[in-house]
C-alpha cells in the first residue's frame, strides 16, 4: 500500500474498501429487485479475469451470462436465468502486454478449477470446471468454420472451441457490466441484436440437445421483444448484416417464433418483416 505514515496511500485504500462495500450492498439490493445476478463462483472467476485486463483486452462474455447482463442493461424483467457455465470468446488476438495464461488465471481465484476433458477428436482442452456434476464450467470460444474445431489462443496459452459465424456475433462488442456475487464487473458483450440472430442459429444447430435448443429460442425471442419495444429498427439493420446461414436458421424457426410471440404482436410483426 505504501510506507508507514503515508496518509495519502492509506486514505486511498480506505476509499477503495468503502466503495467495494457500497457496491456489494447495491448488488444485494438489485438482486432483491429481481435483477439477474450470477453466483459467487462466477464472480470470482470474472473478477480475476477483469483484474488481469482480459475484458479490456477484448475478451467477450457470451452465452446465458450475456443474456442475463442484457436483461439488466435494458431494465427488463424476465424469468430468472440460471447457468453453471461462463462462456467467453475472442474475435481476434487479445491486446495484452504479456501473455495471460488461462488456466493459471482462473486457478488464482483459489477455487479448485481443473481441466475439463475434451472430446476424443479434440485432445487440447478448451474448458475448465469445478468438481461435481453441477460445478461451474468456464469455456473459451472463438470463430471457426467448423463447429467444435480447436482454435489455438496463444496469448492465453490455451485453446478455444470453434463456433461458426462468431465473427458476426463478436463484431462491434460493447462495454457493459455483469452482476455476480457481490460484485459489479465491467466486461464486454456482443450487441444484443446480433446475439438474437446467432442464438436462433444456435437453436437450429443443437439437433441433439432439444432442451438447450428450446432455451436458446426462448432467450432469443425474449430479448428481441425487449429490443423491439425500445427500438424497432435494430433487428432490421442487424439481419441485413447477418450471414445467410443465420437468416436461413431464423426463417426455419419462424413457426416456433410465432408461437412464442403470440402475446407480442409488435415483436412478431418485426420478425416477419425483417425476415421478408
Amino acid at each position: 500500500m505504501g510506507s508507514a505514515g503515508d496518509v495519502a496511500a492509506l486514505t486511498a485504500a480506505r476509499e477503495r474498501i468503502e466503495f467495494s462495500s457500497w457496491a456489494s450492498r447495491q448488488v444485494s439490493d438489485l438482486r432483491k429487485l429481481q435483477f439477474q445476478v450470477a453466483d459467487k463462483s462466477a464472480a470470482r472467476a470474472l473478477v480475476e479475469l477483469h483484474n488481469n485486463g482480459a475484458f479490456e483486452a477484448g475478451l467477450i462474455v457470451v452465452g446465458t451470462l450475456c443474456y442475463m447482463a442484457w436483461l439488466n442493461e435494458l431494465g427488463a424483467k424476465a424469468v430468472a436465468a440460471r447457468t453453471e457455465d461462463i462462456d467467453l470468446a475472442r474475435r481476434q488476438p487479445l491486446k495484452l502486454a504479456v501473455p495471460l495464461p488461462f488456466l493459471q488465471t482462473v486457478q488464482a481465484t483459489k477455487l479448485p478449477f481443473v481441466v475439463a476433458p475434451g472430446m476424443p477428436s479434440q485432445p487440447p482442452p478448451t474448458s475448465v470446471k469445478l468438481p461435481g456434476r453441477e460445478g461451474l464450467r468456464v469455456d473459451l470460444l472463438a470463430p471457426s468454420r467448423t463447429l467444435g474445431a480447436t482454435v489455438r489462443i496463444p496469448e492465453m496459452e490455451w485453446h478455444a472451441q470453434g463456433v461458426p459465424h462468431y465473427e458476426y456475433l463478436l463484431d462491434h462488442a460493447v462495454e457493459a457490466t455483469v452482476l455476480a456475487g457481490g460484485a459489479c464487473i465491467a466486461v464486454r458483450l456482443p450487441k444484443p441484436e446480433r446475439w438474437v440472430w446467432h442464438k436462433l442459429y444456435s437453436s437450429v444447430s443443437r439437433q441433439g440437445s432439444p432442451e438447450k435448443a428450446t432455451k436458446d429460442l426462448l432467450q432469443a425471442v425474449t430479448l428481441a421483444a425487449i429490443l423491439i419495444e425500445q427500438n424497432d429498427e435494430l433487428l432490421d439493420d442487424s439481419v441485413r448484416q447477418a450471414p445467410a446461414a443465420l437468416r436461413a436458421a431464423a426463417k426455419k424457426r419462424l413457426p416456433a417464433i410465432r408461437r412464442a410471440l403470440q402475446s407480442h404482436p409488435q415483436a412478431l410483426d418485426q420478425f416477419e418483416r425483417a425476415l421478408g
